[in-house]
């Protein structure tokens, strides 16, 4: 027992799972063994040892069975870039490794250096987001739908909020628009039909008791056929005349208009203010690439009244968040790449690291689709290619409990792996952890 705590495989588990838990663990494991010895089948030599190497493991599996494992990294091979599951934008390389020194210390979070006084958390979030966007304000909060739920409740408490009944949308985990709404203490007022609004709807519905115009991007929901919506230059016209805010949810975080066609019909944030919305908010982890936030933009005395609205305490983001969140919107500020670019990487540099691949563990090179992901652009797939194995549900379970673990997916009978959602330096431990769990037993 001695020397198995000191084995550092098992002393690691220390600081996860505490000294205690960790030896009741291994006293559990090293019982069985002793059963197992002391049966008519016993163990051979080979077994035993073979046994005894494996108890750490088995430890280690014991406990995170019975507490909970830590998040681990994983790789994801599945050609969608904001993978919910897999904890959506990746933050850029260099702003993760800037993390720890604003992080294991004290910062300047709410601390002006300047004249020794109290500062404002958002400052620099809301100074670059009003560069980027060429909005007048700014505020950032925990995620989007905290946005939206702040404007409410600040600007349409006991009022009303009018919403097309084809943007009444389901966004992920079940939130649902009218729900928020509610949760704000807004009444919804629908107008138009499932798949035709027009102008006149919105004119009709706006009246004295009205608070806010909202306009939802329907994320994964799209109606096709005899449809209608109304765009928002049109929109915009009708709530300055009638005085009433034009709150957009933009939903994804587009800062501002990106090359690919299949963002193309998408308006941007920067979009957004330039055609006169009062307000608009997306997501801090889609598009943008950076981490979990709501992002708000729009008027300053509008922004101001979320700011000083009592709710907003409870929907700020902490200081990892603002960290991680400003060094992505420098890289934006600075034109650099963002791993959403990857999506649509040079075919001739894509192409080589594919024959790499596929030459170290025997795949092909075959057509593939990737997608932005995040119920962004969901019906704009983007060509291009993958290497691919036979389809096998065991390649994939042990590339699952591969270190780190590889995540890929299964199409039409064959097992893909898109190396557009891996980044370039993890090249070689995807392949070395393929070829590994292609020759396991």
């Amino acid at each position: 027992m001695g020397r198995l705590l000191d084995d550092p495989e098992i002393s690691r588990l220390f600081a996860l799972y505490g000294r205690d838990r960790v030896r009741v663990q291994a006293e559990r494991g090293l019982k069985v063994l002793r059963e197992r010895l002391a049966s008519p089948s016993g163990l051979s030599d080979r077994e035993l040892e073979e046994a005894v190497e494996r108890l750490p493991g088995d430890v280690e599996r014991a406990l995170g069975d019975l507490l909970g494992g830590s998040l681990r990294r994983v790789l994801n091979a599945t050609g969608i870039l904001l993978h919910t599951n897999l904890g959506r934008a990746p933050l850029p390389h260099d702003v993760a490794a800037e993390l720890p020194r604003l992080l294991d210390a004290y910062c300047d979070l709410e601390f002006d250096l300047h004249n020794g006084k109290r500062g404002d958390r958002n400052r620099r979030a809301a100074t670059l987001l009003s560069v980027l966007t060429g909005a007048p304000a700014a505020l950032v909060v925990n995620n989007n739908a905290a946005a939206m739920v702040l404007v409410l409740a600040t600007l349409a408490r006991d009022r009303e909020v009018v919403v097309s009944r084809g943007e009444l949308v389901e966004i992920g985990g079940s939130f649902r628009i009218p729900t928020i709404l509610e949760a704000a203490g807004a009444r919804l007022v629908e107008v138009g039909t499932t798949n035709r609004t027009r102008l006149a709807d919105y004119e009709a519905a706006i009246g004295e008791q009205t608070a806010v115009v909202l306009k939802v991007f329907p994320s994964n929901y799209r109606l096709t056929g005899f449809v209608a919506s109304v765009e928002v230059p049109s929109l915009v016209d009708l709530c300055r005349r009638r005085d009433v805010p034009l709150l957009v949810d933009e939903g994804s975080g587009l800062l501002r208009p990106h090359h690919a066609p299949q963002l193309a019909e998408h308006l941007s944030l920067q979009e957004l203010m330039s055609l006169g919305c009062h307000l608009a908010c997306g997501s801090g982890d889609k598009i943008l690439g950076g981490p979990q936030a709501g992002l708000l933009v729009g008027e300053e005395e509008l922004i101001h009244r979320c700011k000083t609205h009592p709710l907003y305490r409870a929907l700020r983001p902490d200081r990892t968040c603002f960290a991680a969140l400003e060094g992505v919107l420098r890289r934006h500020l600075g034109e650099q790449e963002m791993a959403l670019d990857r999506l649509w990487e040079n075919p001739g540099s894509l192409r080589l690291r594919l024959e790499r691949l596929a030459a170290a563990i025997g795949g092909e090179i075959v057509a593939s689709d990737a997608f932005v992901g995040g119920g962004s652009a969901p019906e704009s797939p983007i060509p291009g290619e993958a290497v691919a194995l036979p389809a096998d549900d065991r390649l994939m379970r042990r590339l699952r409990d591969g270190e780190p673990p590889v995540i890929v997916y299964q199409k039409a009978g064959r097992l893909l792996i898109d190396l557009r959602t891996i980044a370039p330096r993890d090249d070689d431990t995807l392949a070395a952890l393929v070829k590994s769990a292609l020759i396991a037993d």
